[in-house]
């Protein structure tokens, strides 16, 4: 099949670019209170809007006028060296920083529209530009990472638009290094695992720099992603967490970027992600549509593993993803040490099950400081726990408790998909087995070797608002309510229902550590119901059934 940049990336466009002129304040800045850099990010789908000949605002002096104010509201907010305060819409404050996103959007409107500027604009925000993408060269693309590789596609429009050889060198030499740090499997290792959606960005700074650069060196890591990323993707196009070391599970259709553009892979993706965004009656947002427009390639495309009937997909002997209509299924068997930030979860949860009618029901991700949301422990639970407030934890290991497994593998077998995990001296292991169109099979078992403790935990994705019902309990509407059901024989939640085996538990609400805040509180959007399974020497193993009712 083929895929062709659909004619509504260019309306949602031109459908923006309104809202964004009236959002703007007399002084360039975009956006509501508190101002964050990030919202000069409307700069670039302005300039696109103002470059495309099909756009109805081309070459609009109303639309370049806005470009060059909003550049000078960047201007005022430089320090010294071109740095902004990192500034987040809840006010909190993360210091100074070259806001790489602003910083890529900006060069780029700019280069878009320099010609156009009259003399005295153009010096200004050059000499801005410059100042910042000269402190961005010398001290901020020194590590293989996300944002030193958007800024290396930033500093390569730099070099072209100042005439800066040795920017444009710089940038090629970077991504020659990170093209080299890529894993075979696809992805750019993070906190020494792999991510899915932080994977984005730099798929998005490659795609960017090649369509700018026609540097095609960067072809095959972007038809590794594209692999990768069309693996890790549910068929209700929300992006597979399990494998992820960065961010949990997250509900809605993610729609790619242009780095998936260039390639056939990449491009299925995006063909199945904008029917779906599209399907539910979605415009494209300003920004993605901009970047689509200039960057993009239409062409050859190859459906992904959730689009198909039938489908494994495999990363060596580390994960396997199996599509078997109306069912998806993702083992993980990534492990690292724990980190010793927060911006590194910790890898816990090792299984995802997800069915057509329902969505994801098992799985949900990693995050630190929270045990039940671990696939398996060893030891105490109650010893590590999220203290609230607390802005710098310890979120090392604690003695007498094991909640991240040292090592792990998925097992070579299509039909029932097992991940064996090794707690210290314990062995455990996990089966999904799928019966059906309705029904999984569900097999936790551990060697028992120690005596100490063992418990799996099954992380159920809630949904608030709907019923929550069992044997010896049951709520008209999930809300911020506690839950403790002791021995229920089974659960049952939208649309599902899990057989809960003797001895098992139900709670709600799991909350996880948000990283993204400073004293890492979550919410209750954020929480999994838990049902927590006991195993000791005479029950090493259970069996849990789950049937889409």
């Amino acid at each position: 099949m083929n895929w062709t940049r659909e004619p509504q990336l260019l309306e949602s466009l031109d459908l923006a670019v309104p809202d964004i002129l009236v959002s703007q304040k007399p002084n360039g800045q975009f956006g509501d209170e508190p101002w964050i850099s990030t919202d000069q990010n409307r700069l670039l789908a302005l300039a696109a809007a103002w470059s495309l000949e099909d756009s109805a605002h081309y070459h609009s002096e109303h639309v370049l006028n806005a470009i060059v104010l909003g550049g000078d509201a960047l201007i005022d907010a430089q320090d010294e060296v071109g740095m902004v305060t990192f500034r987040k819409k809840d006010h909190s404050t993360w210091g100074q920083i070259y806001m790489p996103w602003v910083y890529s959007r900006w060069m780029r409107a700019f280069a878009i529209v320099k010609d156009a500027m009259d003399d005295d604009a153009r010096k200004r925000q050059s000499d801005a530009l410059m100042m910042g993408y000269d402190g961005i060269a010398r001290t901020a693309m020194d590590r293989i990472h996300n944002i030193p590789t958007h800024h290396a596609m930033g500093l390569y429009c730099a070099g072209e638009a100042f005439n800066r050889d040795d920017w444009k060198q710089q940038a090629r030499d970077f991504m020659a290094k990170m093209i080299a740090e890529q894993s075979s499997q696809g992805w750019w290792a993070e906190h020494q695992g792999p991510v899915v959606a932080y994977n984005f960005v730099y798929a998005e700074a490659l795609g960017v720099y090649y369509a700018m650069s026609g540097d095609d060196s960067g072809l095959g890591a972007l038809q590794r992603a594209a692999h990768y990323h069309s693996a890790c993707v549910y068929p209700d196009g929300s992006l597979l967490e399990t494998v992820d070391g960065r961010n949990p599970y997250h509900a809605g259709v993610r729609l790619g970027n242009v780095g998936f553009a260039h390639t056939s892979e990449g491009r299925g993706f995006l063909a199945q992600q904008h029917a779906i965004f599209l399907g539910e009656g979605n415009m494209f947002d300003a920004d993605y549509a901009a970047q689509m427009l200039l960057y993009g390639a239409d062409g050859e495309a190859v459906a992904t593993a959730a689009a198909q009937e039938q489908h494994i997909s495999r990363l060596d002997d580390d994960a396997m993803m199996m599509r078997q209509r109306p069912w998806f299924i993702a083992l993980s068997g990534f492990t690292v040490d724990i980190p010793q930030n927060r911006w590194g979860q910790d890898r816990q949860n090792f299984v995802s099950i997800y069915h057509d009618e329902v969505g994801l029901i098992v799985g949900g991700g990693n995050t630190k400081l929270q045990p039940l949301w671990s696939t398996f422990t060893v030891g105490d639970v109650s010893l590590l726990k999220h203290i609230p407030g607390e802005e710098e934890p310890d979120f090392g290991a604690r003695d007498g408790l094991i909640h991240v497994p040292e090592c792990a593998k998925v097992q070579d077998d299509d039909v029932r998909p097992t991940v064996t995990l090794k707690y210290g001296e314990e062995d455990c292991r996990v089966t999904v087995k799928p019966e059906g169109d309705k029904d999984v099979t569900i097999v936790l078992a551990s060697t028992m070797e120690t005596g100490i403790p063992v418990e799996a935990h099954l992380t159920l994705i809630a949904h608030l608002g709907e019923g929550v019902d069992s044997g010896v309990g049951s709520v008209d509407s999930l809300g911020d309510g506690d839950i403790v059901w002791e021995n229920p024989e089974w659960i049952a939640h939208a649309g599902w229902r899990l057989t809960v085996p003797v001895g098992g538990r139900v709670m709600w609400p799991v909350l996880p550590h948000n990283p993204y805040r400073k004293d890492g509180a979550a919410m209750i959007e954020e929480a999994r119901i838990v049902v927590v399974v006991p195993l000791d020497q005479k029950t090493k193993r259970q069996e849990l059934k789950l049937t889409v009712q």
